[in-house]
């Protein structure tokens, strides 16, 4: 049983106040053949409005970083086409320099600002000598052209609607399983809990499919249309006028640590079937 959600809901409004004082942050890694230290440090500045800052680079290979774009291309196969080809991975196989970007801290306030400055960021360092990005705070990876084709659409978003679908498809996946749970990860980057799923009897493959199909509702609904007084525990949702009702609760993230990067300080809303 999931622990209920131990921050506090400011009065009369959609934000929280986290328990812990750990504040979310987009980690970037960036690889790349001969990445220059000084070229990526003005790139990453002038992208990201000089708060995103080159944490560290490694020089020479990671063998580790084939099994690592694997499994974040992995983590969203059934449900984004992040388009990586045989480029990409050549990219990755002949790399041989590692670099970290950091994000400024990201508030609620701040969430969709700093992550569509995430996106220019990444288009930044594709273009600096980087050949191929992937998110360490979410744990996911894109295809070169998918990135650039993201950043552009973050950038030239006319609303909070098409900037939300740029970002959800840049920086989260939208179901991961574990055990009989499913759950999504990185709405802490969007300044929103996540979304949890306990669909009931693992037979009930309609009600499965429904309620994954909620979940990615359920996420826009947050980032884009939920009341100015938030969201209360108990609360009912469909993704459609006459689809299943879910009622919404609020639980801890327990499943990663306060101090690891994947950690929503929102917690997650649970949807269980009304």
């Amino acid at each position: 049983m999931s622990k209920m959600w131990q921050g506090e809901v400011v009065n009369g409004s959609r934000f929280v106040v986290p328990r812990s004082g750990v504040m979310p942050r987009h980690v970037l890694c960036a690889i790349g053949v001969g990445l220059d230290l000084d070229v990526l440090e003005r790139a990453v500045g002038e992208a990201g409005g000089g708060e995103f800052i080159v944490e560290e680079l490694q020089r020479g290979p990671d063998p580790r970083m084939r099994s690592a774009f694997d499994a974040a291309l992995g983590a969203r196969q059934f449900t984004h086409d992040d388009r990586f080809g045989d480029e990409d991975w050549a990219a990755v196989d002949a790399h041989d320099s590692v670099a970290y970007v950091l994000s400024p801290p990201i508030s609620q306030s701040t969430a969709f600002d700093v992550s569509r400055r995430a996106l220019a960021v990444t288009a930044a360092l594709l273009a600096n000598g980087a050949t191929a990005v992937k998110n360490d705070s979410s744990g996911v990876a894109c295809g070169r052209e998918r990135w650039l084709a993201l950043a552009d659409r973050a950038e030239a978003a006319e609303d909070a609607y098409d900037l939300a679908a740029a970002l959800v498809q840049a920086w989260v996946v939208s179901s991961v399983a574990d055990e009989d749970v499913y759950y999504s990860c990185g709405m802490h980057l969007l300044g929103e809990a996540d979304v949890e799923l306990a669909p009931g009897p693992e037979e009930d493959q309609e009600l499965l499919h429904e309620g994954v199909t909620t979940m990615s509702v359920a996420a826009y609904y947050l980032l884009t249309e939920q009341p100015a007084h938030g969201v209360e525990n108990g609360e009912g949702f469909r993704a459609s006028p006459d689809g299943r009702r879910w009622v919404m609760n609020r639980v801890e993230c327990e499943r990663f640590e306060e101090d690891d990067f994947f950690h929503n300080p929102y917690g997650y809303w649970r949807l269980t079937p009304g």
